[in-house]
């Protein structure tokens, strides 16, 4: 399956696959990233403030709220597929 944005129809696609049902080995990674707190991906983005606040209005929980590491700012939340996903901004 792959998604794009209502937005950007000719902008990035995201393919999601379906490997931890049909996979054991990438269960087992997804598992062990998901219980360490260790994102699976991450993107970045304009402004982590602004994309926590457009995010969190469309019902997105967050584990990590905006916050900020040297020279990045950054968050993290649950995709409610068993995956952690940080959005980051270079400041």
């Amino acid at each position: 399956m792959t998604i794009v944005s209502k937005e950007a129809q000719d902008g990035p696609e995201l393919l999601l696959e379906p490997a931890p049902n049909h996979f054991e080995p990438s269960k087992i990674y997804q598992e062990a990233l998901m219980e360490a707190g260790i994102p699976y991906t991450q993107f970045d983005v304009k402004n982590v403030d602004a994309e926590y606040e457009r995010l969190t209005k469309l019902g997105v929980e967050f584990s990590v709220k905006p916050s900020t590491m040297g020279t990045t700012k950054y968050a993290v939340f649950n995709d409610t597929c068993g995956n952690n996903i940080e959005i980051t901004e270079e400041l």
